[in-house]
């Protein structure tokens, strides 16, 4: 479906927000960036739930270029994350970020969470962007941990988004949805596939959120450039728009 199918941001007249949420797996920005940065900027987000940023030799200028590209600044995450970044627009009122690194299982890859407290007017949200592990029972635990964090933020509402590594049949995308509305789920909208962007066959990216927030439709936007989408990375975007509640 058409992103212009999508509500745009704003803000409403009771101070809750509406947000165009966007979650992508950019695997290290080594295909073509540009193409990344189209794909990005079309979707229109306020805010961006990154997975595989840069992680090596200067990763902070590359993430930054990317944001520059994008036309968002960088938030959170990135290198000190293990991965997990967060972009937002300038729209959003920052009142704290962690990067948070989980616990490291010897001969796999190190994890970590990227992780804000954000403002939108009236609207108070934290925000979590994972990389699950590619190992059942260490995904499964790191789901546990999502949800630690997420209590820990303290608001009243928060947004999960990321590259899961396993379908909603799996235990850990389970325990995850178990607590969290999982917006595909709640609100279809455009696509449910988002691996591989050449043969989209199985849906392991995902934004899901606390219950309260409004999930006014969720998937993977059809009317992008298919050579973008096939140039710049081997993931398909999630783009959701949800409302959320003003804060007390």
């Amino acid at each position: 479906m058409a992103i212009s199918e999508l509500p745009n941001s704003r803000t409403e007249a009771d101070g809750s927000a509406v947000l165009r949420v966007l979650s992508y797996n950019v695997r290290s920005m080594r295909d073509d960036e540009d193409a990344l940065a189209r794909v990005i900027r079309a979707c229109d987000p306020d805010l961006v739930f990154v997975q595989e940023a840069p992680r090596f030799f200067r990763w902070r200028k590359h993430a930054a270029r990317l944001a520059a590209k994008s036309e968002l600044v960088m938030l959170s995450g990135g290198a000190t994350a293990a991965g997990p970044m967060l972009l937002c627009s300038l729209r959003a009122t920052v009142e704290r970020t962690e990067d948070v690194l989980l616990p490291l299982t010897p001969g796999l890859h190190r994890r970590g969470l990227a992780t804000a407290v954000v403002r939108f007017a009236g609207a108070r949200v934290g925000l979590v962007s994972c990389h699950l592990s590619l190992r059942q029972d260490e995904r499964y635990a790191q789901a546990g941990m999502v949800l630690d964090r997420v209590a820990a933020l303290g608001t009243p509402y928060a947004l999960v988004a990321g590259d899961l590594n396993e379908g909603p049949g799996g235990p850990a995308f389970r325990r995850l949805a178990k607590e969290l509305q999982d917006g595909w789920e709640v609100s279809p909208w455009g696509g449910e596939h988002t691996s591989t962007p050449a043969d989209p066959h199985q849906r392991i990216d995902a934004i899901l959120a606390t219950p309260g927030v409004e999930f006014l439709g969720c998937g993977v936007p059809t009317d992008l450039d298919p050579a973008d989408l096939r140039a710049a990375t081997d993931h398909l975007p999630v783009l959701a728009a949800v409302r959320v509640p003003a804060t007390p």
